[in-house]
């Protein structure tokens, strides 16, 4: 999530949060008759001014256009909401004006998931591309091991695979990082008969 969307919804939640916090106050307040002396609050409710909105032509209509206003709104919050895709391509060093050296992000990726599945006692790994909070990229691994597993072997393992994708792609604001979750079960063998 970017961080315009998130400082937006903490504002939002926290105005939401206000006026339904001042409002049951008030509401309280007003149901138990301790309403402050200034403020001056009907004995009841009337509803008939709502009632005839309800019954006028034009209440269909605005009823419609806010619908598609509010359904527009939420659509637009879930896209904010959409994680940013880091893939594509990066500039590399030593690119000079007029020539690019471009890398893809993805190749490097993958080849390290797959370099770090070689490894014994891996059962499988992937790998993924994410931004991060202050614009740079974090390249994710994420490892299942077997419970039997040397686990301080596919450590070692991981920081070198992850040594060697940080040098491939040789930017500073490209970080990597390792999951490594172990099997509940050994994997079974398959039976010869």
């Amino acid at each position: 999530m970017k961080r315009s969307v998130l400082a937006l919804d903490r504002v939002l939640v926290l105005l939401l949060g206000l006026v339904l916090l001042v409002g049951g106050v008030a509401t309280a307040l007003w149901g138990a008759g301790r309403l402050p002396a200034a403020v001056t609050a009907p004995e009841e409710l009337r509803t008939g001014a709502l009632t005839r909105a309800f019954d006028a032509s034009w209440w269909t209509a605005a009823a419609a256009v806010g619908g598609v206003v509010l359904a527009l709104l939420g659509i637009r919050w879930l896209v904010g909401h959409l994680p940013a895709r880091a893939g594509g391509t990066v500039a590399l060093t030593g690119s000079a004006p007029g020539r690019r050296l471009a890398l893809d992000l993805d190749s490097p990726v993958s080849v390290a998931a797959d370099v770090l599945g070689t490894t014994a006692g891996v059962r499988s790994a992937r790998g993924s591309l994410s931004r991060g909070p202050r614009g740079g990229r974090i390249v994710t691994l994420r490892a299942v091991v077997e419970p039997t597993a040397d686990i301080p072997a596919v450590v070692t393992a991981a920081e070198g695979v992850c040594e060697d994708v940080l040098g491939v792609i040789g930017r500073t604001d490209v970080q990597a990082r390792v999951q490594v979750a172990v099997a509940r079960r050994a994997r079974g063998l398959p039976r010869a008969s």
